[in-house]
């Protein structure tokens, strides 16, 4: 059985709050779970206490019997000092599209041509003296 630990959400609509469950990855996302094992509250602010709340001893249970933490879930766990820290590359999204590396190439042919253009008349009076 493939187990994973990962969010299930709950609360109204435009109003989400999500238990951190362990749950056979066969399961619906809100379906049936093993344990709830903490909660995270997306709405409260970055820096709040109470946004992110687990049972760590449980988690560690649950990692060492092989549980896989979903991506989200393993930030959380990362930030709580759960689990090391993972390299991550997302070399894709962070390089500009077509239209954004044509604006920047011209603009910078641009500049390039305005500080040659500067550049010209003060080497010209330097050669007349």
């Amino acid at each position: 059985m493939a187990i994973k630990l990962r969010l299930a959400r709950g609360g109204s609509k435009k109003r989400p709050h999500y238990r951190i469950i362990v749950a056979d990855s066969r399961m619906p996302r809100d379906g049936r779970f093993i344990e709830k094992v903490g909660t995270y509250n997306p709405l409260l602010p970055k820096d709040s206490e109470v946004r992110v709340l687990m049972d760590v001893e449980r988690v560690q249970y649950w990692l060492g019997q092989g549980a896989q933490a979903t991506d989200r879930v393993s930030r959380m766990l990362e930030a709580a000092g759960v689990v090391p820290k993972k390299d991550r590359a997302n070399l894709k999204k962070g390089t500009p599209g077509k239209a954004a590396q044509e604006r920047a190439e011209s603009k910078a042919a641009k500049a390039t041509a305005a500080a040659e253009a500067a550049a010209a008349p003060a080497a010209e009076e330097a050669t007349a003296e």
